[in-house]
């Protein structure tokens, strides 16, 4: 059945902020346009999100979005290169990313983006833009407002309660415990972002001097860095699934073997992604979420318009209401999605508290404050190092 917002939230929508001549301009501007979004097609609940989107933006400004499913954000990062390359800097035919990290570092550097554009969107007033806030920093990137956050993202790991009583403590930790259950434990492949994150935390916690990684990345830098990692991984690897041969694709067919119950612990990048996938039959009613003691990683989703983009009024009306506090209490909901709001709390009036005060809650999905530290991102420079290492030594 299809999800519509009541007649009093759309009409908030509309009226609230009051909206200034230039951004009446870009409303008229956007009716009428199909915004492209290129976004990670993996998950069917975010999928099932943005088609929502689609619906409440058609209705509600003539904007409709046909989403561009990617296996990996480089190939929407790539396309606008090409088209820069053959002279196309206008008409192009991607018009938001949801991106992160190397590929948004990649395309500023650039020169690929619109912008800045998050100020002049009237619902940034619900979001900390401060220096130090998550929404104004990309993996030690600074934003400068060419990328509009949409949705919390921090690394965590779930295990099946049923067969785990006590599920490591630490990224060091899981050496033993994967000798002591053998195949029990894999990843995804590090060439997927969640295989990376997973070395990348590993890195955080093993490595000496964890500030370096906040640094670009050279190579005398990494090799120090790194060493620490590559013993531990070496130790861990041949009491990996399948001996450390094979990988799953991606968090999905990891997940598909938690539920067939043919590994103990799996990961996400969603700390509400537990509870989604037990609502959905995806996960065993038993997996629970957990954290190393130390924290993990996390981070901003942000969307980007390119340079080019066709319809660029149509992807800032998209990125507008993606930041609507009606919007990111729909998303929060376990039942919709269950990303956490980029929004301020400290920003919203009392209608807009209580919407996300009254959201529905499960056993596994977790607070908050138990998640523990959130941790830095490395410099988006690590992570294509740390992946290309990582396939070097094991993959030949």
């Amino acid at each position: 059945m299809r999800q519509t917002l009541s007649a009093a939230l759309a009409a908030a929508l509309i009226a609230t902020p009051a909206l200034a001549d230039s951004w009446q301009d870009t409303l008229d501007a956007a009716r009428g346009q199909t915004v492209y979004w290129n976004a990670w097609g993996g998950d069917e609940r975010t999928n099932a999100f943005i088609a929502w989107v689609s619906e409440q933006t058609t209705d509600l400004y003539g904007v409709s979005v046909r989403q561009v499913k990617l296996t990996d954000t480089a190939e929407a990062v790539t396309r606008v290169i090409s088209e820069k390359a053959a002279g196309k800097d206008a008409g192009g035919s991607v018009d938001m990313i949801w991106i992160n990290g190397p590929n948004f570092l990649s395309m500023k550097e650039q020169g690929l983006l619109h912008g800045p554009f998050v100020a002049d969107l009237p619902n940034s007033k619900y979001l900390d833009l401060s220096g130090n806030s998550p929404n104004s920093v990309d993996f030690t990137v600074p934003v400068d407002g060419m990328e509009s956050p949409w949705r919390l993202a921090k690394f965590v790991f779930n295990h099946d309660s049923a067969r785990v009583e006590t599920p490591p403590a630490s990224m060091a930790g899981f050496v033993d415990w994967a000798a002591d259950n053998p195949g029990r434990f894999t990843h995804p492949d590090p060439s997927n972002f969640m295989g990376a994150t997973f070395l990348k935390q590993a890195l955080i916690e093993l490595t000496p001097d964890a500030a370096v990684l906040q640094e670009p990345v050279t190579d005398a830098n990494f090799d120090a860095a790194t060493a620490p990692l590559w013993d531990w991984y070496d130790a861990l690897r041949p009491n990996l699934w399948r001996g450390g041969e094979a990988f799953p694709e991606n968090q999905s067919v990891q997940d598909r073997l938690l539920n067939d119950g043919e590994i103990d612990i799996a990961m996400s990048f969603d700390p509400a992604s537990t509870a989604g996938g037990i609502a959905a039959g995806l996960l065993p009613e038993t997996t629970r979420v957990f954290v190393p003691e130390n924290g993990t990683i996390g981070n901003v989703s942000f969307v980007a318009i390119p340079y080019n983009a066709a319809n660029r009024e149509g992807a800032m009306v998209v990125a507008n209401f993606l930041l609507a506090p009606e919007t990111q209490a729909h998303m929060q909901n376990i039942e919709v999605l269950g990303s956490y709001s980029v929004l301020d709390p400290a920003k919203l009036d009392d209608a807009s508290r209580a919407a996300f005060d009254a959201l529905p809650t499960a056993p596994a999905l977790p607070e908050l404050d138990a998640l523990g530290p959130t941790l830095l991102e490395p410099h988006a420079s690590w992570m294509a190092r740390l992946t290309a290492e990582w396939a070097e030594r094991y993959t030949k």
